[in-house]
């Protein structure tokens, strides 16, 4: 009886599919899984723009500056460090989507060529637990917003009493506030990605007229910049570091700190109408936007501080001083709520796209029979009670620093993820035989490729060292390994890719550079067809020199798409 309930239970919550629209549900795929239709695909220019506005339009992008000039760089080596590091950003994730932008594939499909089906849980497990930990600390962040947003409107919020126990490393006041932006996030996360068009549109134009408002009330009040627009360069002389390493250093640190969401780039540039669009939208918000919201940052936090007397560079910290601390007058209260109401409204949605439906996209390729993006993003966001922002923020310092590394192992991912695709396979895969464990290219050994896991070590190995002892604050580091780690990301990735490439070259295998002559998935629309030299399945064509307009051809054709699927 039990065993009985247990199987009508699976058969309730399994997935279904359109079988004529080639959504089978297995344990390889879904709906979510499979190479997205052309009538998927729906972001133009804009979704791309709104996409990567998201993560320019937050409070750790406005921060920027302050960290490069706590380095000791001035105000103009700052500034050109953001310029380069954006547009290298905007480079490799381009390079990286290039995969999901011709054959439509996502990610969590993408890694199965590369590592073998089997394989591909090693670089999907480490993006599902970065997925579930920033979805977390970015709620928690956001939670500070809505703490804000609440002391505009009742000022004694601020002062409210501690409920919680000495054992919980925060107080209610943020918590509440954590709760908040919790709850009025989930709406978003029953939002199709098919759909995203809307909330780009509304948090990108909200929260970018919030940030230049923020500028010209500054500017203006203040009338001028403070001392802070003319810090020069202030690396003591004595430093173990010269300009150079500190400029290298913070390259690294820009393009680390968004490596998660470059290595997933295919699970979102697939739903792409064309790659112009995506190349556009990218280059426009990535470089250009990312730029101009951290010079927007710097401009506001020099003038506040001729206003205030002190450097205000996290803007709940400032907010709240704009209204004293909700003791300022009704209208100093009104403008920063509809402030932080905009910071607020874009956290939520990047957090709800960036981790949550990524994390939903990643979780439904460890289970497709059962999860879609919609029910792995909700998973996603029930993981964040999990995981205890409040203590990872409030309390493991180390840990948070440690993540905010990561990027010493994705980049090695990146690094094999590039090789494969544009050296040694030439931009063609068999989309068929991404998705079965027989007669497939990608089964390799037991379903694990074993040459992308040495070339991954090889690309870590290396700046490990460095991360260690770097957050581990040792006093007196090895130069060699500090180095090294000031430069991981780009070591990684080429590391890693040259390891995989010799060993591809040394221990080579069959089905390399090869792609199904017919688009079983009816994938790709005439163009992109002819463009690739695939046969579309619903058009008579010639075949390998067959006519399938006669009835032997059409026999002949018959059983190649039966071998191929």
């Amino acid at each position: 009886m039990g065993s009985l309930r247990l199987r009508q239970l699976k058969e309730k919550i399994q997935l279904k599919g359109d079988e004529e629209e080639h959504e089978q549900v297995d344990s390889w795929s879904n709906r979510d899984l499979i190479p997205l239709p052309p009538s998927r695909r729906t972001w133009g220019w804009f979704h791309f723009f709104g996409y990567w506005t998201l993560n320019s339009l937050n409070v750790s992008n406005w921060q920027t500056p302050n960290t490069f000039l706590s380095y000791g760089l001035s105000v103009g080596q700052s500034m050109m460090v953001i310029v380069v590091g954006k547009l290298l950003v905007t480079f490799f994730s381009t390079l990286i989507a290039w995969c999901g932008l011709r054959w439509h594939i996502g990610f969590t499909v993408q890694n199965r060529y590369t590592w073998g089906l089997r394989g591909s849980y090693i670089p999907l497990l480490q993006r599902i637990l970065l997925n579930f930990i920033w979805c977390a600390i970015q709620c928690w962040n956001g939670g500070r917003l809505i703490a804000v947003c609440i002391t505009a409107i009742w000022p004694s919020f601020a002062k409210m009493h501690n409920t919680l126990p000495s054992s919980m490393p925060t107080t209610t006041y943020q918590f509440v506030g954590f709760v908040l932006f919790w709850v009025l996030s989930v709406p978003f996360l029953f939002v199709r990605p098919e759909k995203f068009r809307l909330p780009f549109l509304i948090t990108s134009i909200y929260c970018g007229l919030g940030m230049l408002s923020m500028m010209i009330w500054s500017l203006s009040v203040a009338k001028g910049v403070g001392p802070l627009w003319t810090t020069g360069q202030t690396i003591p002389e004595n430093s173990s570091w010269n300009l150079h390493w500190l400029e290298m250093k913070g390259i690294n640190q820009i393009i680390g700190g968004i490596a998660a969401g470059i290595t997933n780039g295919s699970d979102f540039s697939r739903y792409a109408r064309s790659p112009k669009n995506y190349v556009l939208g990218t280059v426009l918000s990535a470089w250009v936007t990312g730029v101009l919201v951290s010079l927007v940052g710097l401009v506001v936090t020099a003038a506040c501080q001729k206003i205030y007397g002190e450097v205000y560079w996290n803007p709940p910290d400032l907010l709240m001083r704009m209204m004293d601390s909700g003791e300022g007058s009704s209208k100093a209260r009104a403008g920063v709520f509809f402030l932080a109401a905009g910071f607020a409204l874009t956290g939520m949605f990047e957090n709800v796209c960036g981790n949550a439906v990524a994390g939903g996209i990643d979780l439904a390729g460890l289970f497709p029979r059962y999860l879609d993006i919609r029910r792995g993003a909700i998973l996603t966001f029930v993981a964040v009670w999990v995981c205890q922002p409040w203590q990872l923020v409030n309390k493991a310092a180390t840990f948070v620093s440690v993540l905010s590394s990561f990027s010493v192992f994705l980049s090695p991912i990146m690094g094999v993820m590039v090789v494969d695709f544009y050296l040694l396979r030439k931009g063609r895969i068999q989309l068929s035989h991404l998705y079965r464990t027989k007669d497939t290219s990608y089964w390799f050994t037991k379903g694990v490729n074993w040459r992308a896991i040495p070339a991954w070590i090889c690309g870590w190995a290396p700046t490990i060292g460095g991360l260690v002892v770097t957050v581990g604050g040792s006093s007196s580091p090895p130069r060699g390994l500090v180095k090294l780690y000031y430069m991981a990301f780009l070591v990684g990735f080429f590391v890693s890719g040259t390891v995989f490439y010799l060993l591809n070259w040394i221990f080579p295998y069959p089905g390399m550079g090869e792609y199904d002559e017919v688009d079983v998935y009816e994938t790709f629309t005439p163009q992109e067809a002819a463009s690739l030299g695939v046969v579309q399945g619903n058009e008579p064509q010639m075949l390998n020199g067959i006519d399938t307009d006669s009835e032997h051809g059409k026999l002949q054709h018959e059983t190649i798409v039966e071998k191929t699927v």
